[in-house]
């Protein structure tokens, strides 16, 4: 809609103007969709299913934004994937600093505890920040670093990885040793080929992967996800 806007107004000083305005990303950073058309999104801090049991800042439509760089490598893991009838499912991409700064004002309110049972049922709230589960800085907001599973491209269902996206706890670590063979093997396939396209793993979480050559290494955007 935008794109077809801004053709229709001709190339007039006024509509090049307006053209610009609608633009809703750095020029650096894509939609996931517009690189890897079939790749699944299931946004889930644009609605209440996440830790905080709230939609989240910074979120308006359920769409995923990298850099460019990105979305490329992440593009060739799903061609990687696909050709073992795999593919990926995004949980959460880009994520606005002020999104990062909306987590660290929840954990200081004790009392709300919606989500507890689901996400964090061993853990006392308070001490999520302190434990590390929550930070006033994310990579995510440097946009190369992306959440994510692998789904059956025949139903599009999620593989066992042996814990749930977002877990506070130690079953979400990648060294995890309480799993079952296939639930290790599931979560090595993924691993395995975000790093043969240039992905490095977070320890504590198995859904969790930066680019390594990431081009915004010190940046940390707020821009809204629409």
């Amino acid at each position: 809609m935008k794109i077809n806007l801004c053709l229709a107004l001709g190339l007039s000083f006024f509509s090049s103007f307006i053209c610009a305005q609608e633009k809703s990303i750095p020029s650096d950073f894509v939609y996931v969709k517009d690189i890897i058309p079939n790749v699944s999104l299931e946004m889930r801090y644009l609605g209440s299913h996440n830790f905080t049991g709230r939609p989240i800042r910074g979120y308006e439509k359920p769409v995923a934004i990298l850099t460019k760089r990105a979305a490329f490598a992440l593009q060739q893991v799903e061609n990687h994937l696909n050709k073992k009838g795999l593919g990926l499912k995004i949980f959460d991409a880009y994520r606005p600093q002020r999104a990062v700064d909306n987590f660290k004002s929840w954990s200081l309110k004790t009392g709300d505890t919606i989500a507890k049972r689901e996400f964090y049922p061993h853990l006392d709230k308070k001490n999520l920040f302190k434990l590390g589960f929550i930070a006033s800085k994310s990579g995510h907001s440097r946009g190369s670093t992306v959440d994510l599973t692998i789904i059956r491209l025949k139903d599009k269902k999620e593989i066992d990885m042996g814990g749930p996206f977002d877990f506070f706890g130690a079953v979400s670590h990648h060294q995890y040793a309480n799993l079952t063979a296939q639930q290790k093997e599931n979560r090595k396939i993924l691993k395995e080929a975000m790093a043969k396209f240039g992905f490095k793993a977070y320890d504590k979480e198995w859904w969790h992967y930066t680019l390594q050559n990431e081009p915004y290494r010190k940046t940390y955007f707020d821009f809204i996800v629409k």
